[in-house]
């Protein structure tokens, strides 16, 4: 069974956020069994060079590379496609035209301008060689949505109908400055929000998924509510994590005494 196919069938999946280009990272993520990799390039800053290098490598080892790409724009998810990019996501999404752009890139391609347009809009139809053709074209390409404002929300059936689309990622920490409570992932009303989106994901059988970088204990709570692509952390805040607990432990063992380096919180100098 392919990746589409996993995950429109319900299939819990695993990955992680990954912003190093780093040759040593796809050999050892594929030593954890993960299912996909999510390569944000919205705020972090990677070449067209550096995320082809990326995508293929993670595909040779196995790996699906997931692509969100910095705005809902035509020639920026076809850029992610022709990269390696399986999937690839639109932040932010508010408006049915943001869903359309990143369908008509990666269901469509390579018809764009007028003519993609006329057929997006329902004005023309595909005859059936050019359907074919841009099936077997396009065959395994996965459209993903970031929701994570209140006005998507608020959209939120509307956004999530159009044909073509096969998933969303809900953004947590943009979700809940939207809505006034920033990072307050245990408050009652951003609960209930999550809620609704998984709810209405799952009613328009797409994939969906959730993002946080801390423990695991809500990933988990969210898989229990239906959440069945986890993007657990990322390479960064992993590794900061471990090395702030490991040499807080030594820390503690040798009383807090150090023999060299530079103390926490001071600043070194040059």
């Amino acid at each position: 069974m392919n990746f589409k196919n996993r995950i429109q069938s319900g299939e819990l999946v695993l990955g992680t956020c990954v912003t190093s280009n780093n040759s040593m990272w796809p050999k050892a993520l594929a030593s954890s069994g993960l299912d996909f990799v999510f390569i944000d390039t919205e705020h972090i800053s990677l070449s067209r060079k550096e995320l082809s290098a990326m995508c293929q490598t993670y595909k040779g080892r196995g790996i699906i590379p997931i692509v969100r790409v910095y705005k809902a724009d035509h020639h920026l998810v076809c850029q992610a496609i022709d990269a390696g990019a399986v999937g690839v996501v639109i932040p932010y999404v508010e408006t049915v035209l943001d869903v359309q752009v990143l369908i008509g890139a990666t269901k469509f391609r390579p018809l764009k301008g007028e003519r993609l347009h006329q057929y997006m809009e329902g004005k023309e139809k595909l005859t059936p060689d050019l359907q074919a053709y841009l099936d077997s074209y396009n065959e395994g390409h996965l459209s993903i949505v970031n929701i994570e404002s209140v006005p998507a929300v608020e959209k939120l059936e509307e956004l999530l109908s159009v044909p073509g689309l096969d998933g969303v990622f809900i953004g947590p920490h943009d979700l809940s400055v939207s809505m006034g409570i920033p990072e307050d992932y245990d408050h009652p009303d951003f609960i209930d929000t999550v809620r609704k989106i998984v709810k209405t994901s799952l009613k328009f059988e797409l994939a969906v998924g959730i993002h946080f970088s801390e423990t695991i204990e809500r990933q988990l709570f969210w898989i229990k509510e239906g959440v069945n692509m986890v993007v657990h952390s990322s390479d960064f805040a992993l590794f900061t994590q471990r090395l702030n607990s490991d040499f807080n432990l030594v820390r503690e063992a040798s009383d807090g005494k150090l023999t060299g380096g530079v103390k926490p919180g001071s600043t070194p100098t040059i």
